[in-house]
Formats: C-alpha cells, structure tokens, sequence
C-alpha cells in the first residue's frame, strides 16, 4: 500500500445548518446519498453529522490531488457508516472511475465534530 494523497478539510457546522435551512431538500439531494440523508437526519444533532459528511466529500476531493473539478460528483463520494461506527468511503459513478484513473484502490477517512465544527482528514492509497 502507497499514499497517493492527503486531504483534509473543516468546516463550520451552522454553514451547513444554513445551506439545510435555505435549500432544503435541493442541497440535501445535490450533497448527500440517500442513505447518508437518512442516517444524517436520523440522529439528535443531525447538522453536526451533516457537516462531517461535508468535510469528508471536501478532504477526499483534496486527496485525489485536484479538490472538486469536473467529473466528480458530491453523492458520489459517499460516507458510510459501519456497525462499529467507523466511517467507509464508498465510490461511485464518474467519480469511481476518476480515482480508478489515478491508481487510487482505497480511500482512509476520519471524521470528528462537535457543536461548532466538523473536521474530516482522508487518505488516498494506491
């Protein structure tokens, strides 16, 4: 296993709470995958966990070397949670095959919050 990249990001949670207030269901299904929507909504302070998500798709854009360029898609790049609660990057679509283009076999992700912000670092290995 080699690193190809690293990425990391932070974001402030009452950003995302407003992009949720003002777009509404446009945002939510322009960002996240269903699933990631409902396991997000699903939890007491659903903005917290939204915004890692958000962290998570931005430090993952970054590992790849390029951040968000044409191709890649935010629903594409999606968080799953495992039963452990560790967090799983899962590819798909363009974005798949734009990582598959690089050499990228797997994505490492670590996601933290809290009240105020949400912080994600990923790692790219080929």
């Amino acid at each position: 296993m080699q690193i190809f990249g690293l990425g990391t990001d932070i974001t402030e949670t009452e950003r995302i709470a407003s992009m949720v207030d003002r777009h509404g269901d446009a945002f939510l299904n322009r960002t996240y995958t269903p699933a990631e929507i409902l396991y997000c909504s699903s939890k007491k302070n659903f903005t917290q966990h939204y915004a890692g998500r958000w962290a998570a798709k931005e430090a993952v854009m970054k590992s790849f070397g390029t951040g968000f360029v044409k191709g890649i898609h935010w629903v594409e790049i999606e968080v799953v949670s495992q039963p452990s609660g560790r967090p799983v990057i899962e590819l798909s679509g363009a974005t798949a095959q734009f990582a598959e283009n690089l050499g990228i076999s797997q994505i490492l992700i670590s996601i933290s919050h809290c009240k105020l912000y949400a912080t994600a670092t990923a790692i790219a290995v080929q």
